[in-house]
């Protein structure tokens, strides 16, 4: 009987000195992330230093996007809403790899639909290639014959912790509940 006790303490104590275990990628460490300068669609300046304290979500994406942008916009509704009163401590930024369209005014009709507390990011191209590229985004223009373009675009989104660590990457199409069960373990931290 002593001995089962002690076997279960030990199991709870090494447990709570496991990493968590996130449903998304782990990439606790890894030389990505870092700080940015960009403009809210509000028309505010705005740097990473800005959302320290909150649990930051960073999506790479743009306004005319026929499927990915908004399937994952809609997946963060979901979790925010999932989150219930800890969704305050949540920000979701969607940074546009589109500057030539979505320009301020076209974030603010876009974003805001999703979710209020969200936030559209957009930059001149040099600003938002530095950006992509400290993040290990990557984006390119696909022109139609019409003279109309899509922008191909890596399409998972980033969780960063309160000190705006990355910590998470969670692929397209992982579904609200990853994101719901993640974001709740970078709040608790």
């Amino acid at each position: 009987m002593l001995r089962a006790l002690l076997c279960m303490l030990c199991f709870v104590l090494l447990s709570a000195c496991s990493k968590p275990e996130y449903q998304g990628s782990d990439i606790s460490g890894a030389s990505l992330g870092g700080d940015f300068a960009l403009m809210d669609h509000k028309g505010k300046a705005r740097t990473l230093a800005d959302f320290k304290g909150k649990v930051v979500v960073m999506f790479f994406g743009y306004t005319h996007c026929p499927d990915v942008c908004p399937t994952t916009m809609i997946e963060l509704k979901n979790a925010m809403q999932q989150l219930g009163s800890k969704a305050d401590q949540v920000q979701v930024l969607f940074v546009s790899v589109d500057p030539d369209r979505d320009t301020q005014q076209v974030l603010n009709q876009y974003v805001p639909v999703f979710d209020s507390r969200f936030l559209g990011l957009t930059g001149n191209a040099t600003q938002l290639a530095e950006v992509a590229g400290r993040y290990k985004i990557i984006y390119q223009k696909q022109m139609s014959s019409s003279g109309d373009y899509t922008v191909d675009h890596s399409a998972g989104s980033y969780l960063l912790d309160k000190s705006g660590k990355p910590r998470v990457m969670v692929s397209y199409g992982a579904g609200a509940g990853v994101f719901v069960h993640d974001l709740t373990l970078l709040l608790n931290e």
